[in-house]
């Protein structure tokens, strides 16, 4: 089995902070590329930010200097810590692998932004 599970989403004002996680079976975390996706409703889903096995990120334009995804190799998770949150990222948030020849999703966690 290949098992993301997100969590860490919720209610959250704009201006304000959010840290999700994402915690993978085994060593996937560690050993593959990682992304972060949203999807809100009517829309596509649409890439936020990876971060590769060496740790190298890149991230939409929408979202840099504002978000950051990094990992945790000892408890197989990485995070995406996301700061100065606006309305326009309410969104459901997947995490996603990539090894080679697959990729795998996360169930999703709801990000709601709202005063």
């Amino acid at each position: 089995q290949v098992l993301l599970v997100e969590s860490g989403g919720g209610l959250v004002q704009p201006g304000g902070s959010l840290r999700l996680s994402c915690v993978t079976s085994g060593s996937i975390a560690r050993d593959y590329a990682m992304g972060w996706y949203r999807q809100a409703p009517g829309k596509l889903r649409e890439f936020v930010a990876t971060i590769t096995s060496s740790s190298i990120t890149n991230y939409v334009d929408s979202v840099k200097g504002r978000f950051t995804n990094s990992r945790d190799s000892a408890k197989n998770t990485v995070n995406l810590q996301m700061n100065s949150v606006e309305p326009e990222g309410t969104a459901v948030y997947y995490c996603s692998t990539t090894p080679p020849g697959a990729r795998y999703w996360g169930q999703g966690t709801q990000v709601t932004v709202s005063s």
